[in-house]
């Protein structure tokens, strides 16, 4: 269209307009942030919710604009001695209503024939009016400005004119706009060969092969060309606005002309409200009905808006356009990712399909949050997400190939472009010399171009010559100018084409901004995180769940400089934060959960081919041999384990095909991108799954011990062990579908469970095992329902009345304790054994407290006599012998405990445990002749009060009274050796462990010689059970010769000790004796 004079105000015009622009943008900005905090009762500013204020607030309102300040009103004196305050807080309040003011003043004379503008304008006024503190908060500056100044702020009547003016928006700017109708309706039936080719349905899309590059192969290479290059990727939302604001504005259009009733109707029928800006929105139908009721003549016009909302309101077009879509950027989008080198040719494809794409997602979101009755699922799209995905995909492909682009088309316009326009120019029969400059300058800036440019790295900025073409239409667009652009379309459609051009070397970003920003779910976060939910409820659009949180990346671009405070750390920026951290840990929680499944799944798989399970069928196969009937007639035969891996028919899906499947669509989705950046913070989606594997492994770990604290159960370490294999057997499969390291998995919550406590304080399989094991199997050896049985290496179940819950055996044999020890780690056995020797200190310090047998053997130390024993009371040596018993009880479990440790773990593993050789030996489960952690033990003990000599006398008598207290073993009937089992069942077979092991730690600790006090106590010991070989009482030798074994017994087990130092104190005759007449009498007792 032609403006009417080329005043020297338009010399500036395209300057103008783009700030103008620019600036509309950040006064909606300003006016919708104020809105909003006047819309919470916490933002609000407090001078109108203070009670103190309320009648002071309301006389303003009910005065306004015309305030009276002389008198002395009584309602308004509270404000008095706030006035400066009031002054400050509502400063930048006021000022925004007056930039809107002052917008509104040059908007008339610059921009009437600009339909965005027009648009802007409309769109700030309507907000402005639906701010409804807004007389309050100018009437109180004003007031606080009079009160202190003594005068009103300047700006003030015109403001409050304006204010009292636009109540009604639209029915003031219908008027204001009546002069200037002909221009807008001009501008806008210019649409009429645009807007209906961008507005069609899906089946002239598809029967069109809209934005298909494997349409027509033959021309696949050739570039995308159009007549209005700008106009095909331009927003179909700013187009309906243009219509629909602008043929309000002058509506007497539409009755005088059939084209722009034309476009108006299609601009109803397509949509029920507009965007006026981030979540506001304007309902269309509502408001042109409001509008032209009162208007006479305007009933036909009534009918149309009424039918045309019956159509906007099914939705139906919109549905299967996002259906058409979703196929074609899919398509594009695989194409593209084979043959990157067709972004150049086809960028223009590109760019629409991510402007439709964004339209139609813009849509669906706008009236999903605003359609109250949705008769239809037109208004709920669960596919939503593969259409963002898509365009998110075709973005990546931009961003990653912007070379590929920048080299195609700076080779374009030096090669072609600048060719084609110089020719045009030559042409040209009238150029004045202003035009033929900008013309040349055009040609020279292309002509210089060169692809080794863009190998160099080096920035290119063509604003500047877009802003020339933008001054050239200006100059050339006045009703009088020498060079029309109406006479001359080829140069017109040539220099669209060229700034086209321009934008894919220099300015990428921006078109990806301009065509598929969608940064406006910022502001609709309930609808955002419903179709969020939706998506992970869809198995088939998991893979497409990360487009919400890659979606979460555009909110940056919705921010003005006019409002810097949404930059800082703000309310929004939060809430855009949160909602990303909480879509990546919705989906890591879900990826885990399937985790979770498949484990569950293969784990009790895994429990089938268990030993336990065999027996059934190892009965059915000898029964089937021995042809003997088993079970009911007719009952069914058990399936084996790995008769589910047997199909016959490849259509039937198991309940772990889907899980793994379910697993691999949205694992695709947490790998998709390495990390994401929203508002300065960088998001890690494969960290947000690690996490998440690391807490759930070691719940189930933890879990699979099935440890109840009220009946002492836990599971088999073997079966644990069982499960954890499977378990980490399926997290490394985990590795095919994203790449984390598992490993550091497997590391981080492993070692955690070989210490007491993990890292967030709840206990760990360590010590589950180490308390069952100590308060449960330990505690019920020493009640006498378990014995240990050296020839089986095993703690197994005693014959009493009340029978135990578990069966000892299960928990100690060999197999048991090496899946401890592969379980706990060096670690975990070595905190297993700190807390099996605290258990040994806290008996040797019970021994210690015998002040008889401290001073009897004190006495009796010095002189050796005979008659020692009979003066030992019978209760301290029975607890002596049964503590000691106890002792060697939790010595031989610790040696079953490192004897597994030393099978399963090798030692170049263990040297990090250890501290010194000792140490070293033990951490690996080699014997020691002196037990380092039963050291550290007893070191603990020391006494202040008790001089190192006193300590060393103690464990000397300690050994002693152990030695003579031995023959009162005999009178125990439960004392008898069993061949089979190497052993005695009350245990006192332990006594050789103890008491080598107790003297090696005591006597290392006080630095006394091992050997002679074991060769002291050997002596004792012999001696004192020689004695019991002339005894006559029956009852008192009743298992003598088992008792002489033990004798036997400590010399085996002791590094100290030898066979003949033994033959010396007693007569290897006896222990034969002793052998053959436990042996011959284990015989009898079978038979």
């Amino acid at each position: 269209h032609s403006l009417t004079s080329p005043g020297p105000h338009l010399l500036k015009l395209a300057e103008k307009f783009t700030i103008l622009n620019d600036r509309g943008i950040g006064m909606l900005t300003r006016i919708y942030n104020i809105k909003k905090a006047c819309g919470d009762p916490k933002a609000k500013p407090s001078y109108l919710v203070d009670k103190n204020f309320e009648s002071a607030v309301k006389f303003i309102v009910r005065k306004f604009p015309a305030i009276e300040t002389r008198n002395n009103n009584q309602q308004l004196t509270q404000l008095q001695k706030e006035k400066s305050e009031i002054l400050k807080n509502l400063s930048l309040y006021y000022f925004t209503f007056v930039d809107v003011m002052e917008f509104k003043t040059v908007n008339f004379d610059l921009t009437k024939n600009y339909l965005d503008l027009v648009v802007t304008y409309t769109t700030l006024m309507m907000l402005l009016s639906r701010i409804e503190e807004r007389k309050a908060i100018i009437g109180l500056y004003n007031y606080a400005h009079e009160m202190t100044h003594g005068a009103s702020d300047r700006e003030y009547p015109r403001l409050g004119q304006m204010i009292v003016d636009y109540e009604n928006p639209l029915k003031k700017m219908m008027e204001e706009f009546v002069p200037h109708g002909k221009s807008l309706s001009d501008a806008l039936i210019s649409l009429q060969m645009v807007y209906p080719r961008r507005n069609l349905s899906a089946d002239q899309w598809r029967n069109a092969q809209l934005l298909s590059l494997i349409s027509a192969p033959s021309t696949m290479l050739n570039p995308a060309q159009s007549d209005t290059m700008p106009c095909e990727y331009l927003s179909l939302d700013c187009m309906e606005k243009w219509i629909v604001f602008g043929f309000v504005l002058c509506h007497a259009v539409l009755n005088t002309d059939p084209a722009a009733l034309s476009l108006w109707k299609l601009a109803l029928q397509s949509s029920t409200c507009l965007c006026l800006f981030r979540d506001e929105v304007f309902h269309i139908h509502k408001a042109c009905e409001d509008l032209f009721v009162n208007i006479r003549g305007y009933n036909k016009r009534l009918n149309d808006i009424k039918e045309c909302k019956e159509q906007a309101l099914s939705g139906s077009m919109h549905r299967e356009r996002r259906k058409f879509l979703r196929s074609a950027l899919k398509e594009l989008a695989t194409v593209l990712s084979d043959q990157p080198g067709l972004l150049g040719p086809k960028a223009l494809f590109v760019f629409m399909a991510l402007s439709f794409a964004r339209d139609e997602i813009i849509w669906l979101l706008r009236h999903a949050d605003n359609i109250q009755k949705k008769s239809t699922d037109d208004f709920i799209d669960k596919h939503v997400a593969e259409l963002i995905f898509y365009m998110e995909e075709l973005r990546a492909h931009i961003r990653k190939y912007g070379p590929v682009i920048q080299r195609y088309y700076v080779q374009y316009l030096s090669g072609f472009d600048a060719v084609i326009l110089n020719e045009l120019v030559q042409n040209l029969s009238v150029c004045l010399e202003d035009e033929s400059i900008i013309m040349s300058s055009f040609v020279n800036t292309m002509t210089s171009l060169s692809v080794k440019q863009v190998e160099d790295g080096d920035v290119f900025d063509f604003r500047g010559m877009r802003l020339d073409w933008f001054r050239l239409q200006a100059y050339t667009s006045v009703s009088k100018a020498s060079l029309g652009i109406a006479v001359h379309r080829e140069l017109g459609k040539m220099m669209n084409t060229i700034i086209f051009h321009t934008k894919m070397v220099d300015s990428l970003v921006e078109m990806l901004v301009e065509t598929s920003d969608i940064s406006i779910f910022c502001f609709y976060s309930r609808a955002f995180e419903k179709m969020f939910q939706q998506c992970l409820e869809l198995p088939s659009q998991s893979r497409h769940s990360i487009s919400f949180p890659l979606l979460c990346t555009h909110f940056m671009s919705c921010t003005h400089e006019l409002c810097p405070e949404e930059v800082r750390p703000h309310n929004q920026n939060i809430q855009c934060l949160s909602l990303c951290n909480m879509f990546l840990d919705e989906m890591a929680k879900q990826a885990r959960n399937l985790i979770t499944d498949i484990c569950t799944e293969q784990c009790t798989l895994s429990d089938q081919l268990l030993p336990k399970h065999c027996a059934k069928t190892i009965s059915q196969a000898v029964n089937k041999k021995s042809k003997k009937q088993t079970g009911k007639k007719g009952e069914p035969e058990r399936e084996r384990p790995g008769v589910e891996s047997m199909r016959k028919n490849r259509l039937l899906v198991t309940n772990l095909d889907k899980l793994h499947t379910a697993l691999s669509e949205l694992c695709f989705s947490i790998n998709y991108v390495p990390n994401m950046v929203v508002w300065e913070h960088t998001f890690t989606p494969r960290e947000y799954l690690t996490s998440h594997l690391e807490i759930r492994f070691t719940k189930s770990i933890v879990g699979m011990t099935m440890y109840n604290q009220a009946t002492q159960e836990i599971a088999k370490p073997s079966e644990l062990l069982t499960s954890v294999r499977s378990y980490m057997t399926v997290l490394q499969s985990i590795e095919n579908y994203v790449q984390i390291d598992i490993t550091r998995v497997f590391n981080n919550v492993l070692l955690q469970q070989t210490q007491h406590l993990d890292s967030h304080g709840e206990p760990t399989i360590t010590s589950l095992y180490t308390n069952w094991y100590l308060e449960t199997l330990l505690r019920q050896v020493s009640n006498g329902h378990i014995a240990y049985f050296p020839a089986m290496k095993a703690f197994v179940n005693l014959p009493t009345e009340n029978e135990l819950t578990f069966n000892a055996e299960e928990y100690s044999d060999i197999s048991e304790m090496r899946s401890l020890s592969e379980l706990l780690g060096p670690y975990g056995m070595k905190f297993l054994s700190e807390s099996l020797m605290w258990h040994i200190s806290s008996q040797v310090a019970e021994l210690k407290v015998y002040d008889i047998m401290f001073s009897i053997l004190k006495h009796f130390y010095r002189r050796l006599k005979p008659c020692l024993c009979l003066c030992l009371c019978s209760v301290a040596v029975d607890s002596v012998l049964k503590r000691m018993t106890i002792i060697g009880v939790i010595l031989s479990f610790r040696s079953l405990a490192q004897e597994a440790l030393r099978d399963v773990s090798p030692v170049t593993t263990l040297i990090l445990v250890a501290m010194n050789v000792y140490e070293l030996s033990s951490a690996a489960g080699l014997p020691c002749e002196r037990d380092p952690a039963l050291v550290v033990a007893l070191s603990s003990q020391k006494s202040e009060n008790i001089s190192p000599e006193e300590e060393y006398k103690i464990a000397c008598l300690l050994m002693v009274f152990v030695a003579v207290s031995m023959p009162t073993l005999a009178s125990n009937v439960m004392s008898q050796y069993s061949p089979a089992i190497e052993g005695h069942c009350n245990n006192i077979h332990c006594l050789a462990k103890a008491v080598n092991q107790i003297a090696a730690a005591l006597f290392t600790i006080h630095k006394g010689s091992i050997e002679d006090r074991l060769k002291e106590f050997l002596a004792l010991a012999s001696s004192s059970l020689l004695k019991i070989g002339q005894e006559t009482d029956k009852m008192t030798t009743r298992n003598r010769e088992s008792v002489y074994l033990l004798l036997d017994m400590i010399v085996q087990e002791s590094p100290f000790l030898t066979m003949d130092l033994l033959e010396s104190c007693f007569p290897y005759v006896l222990l034969r004796n002793a052998y053959h007449a436990v042996y011959k009498q284990s015989i009898s007792s079978s038979a």
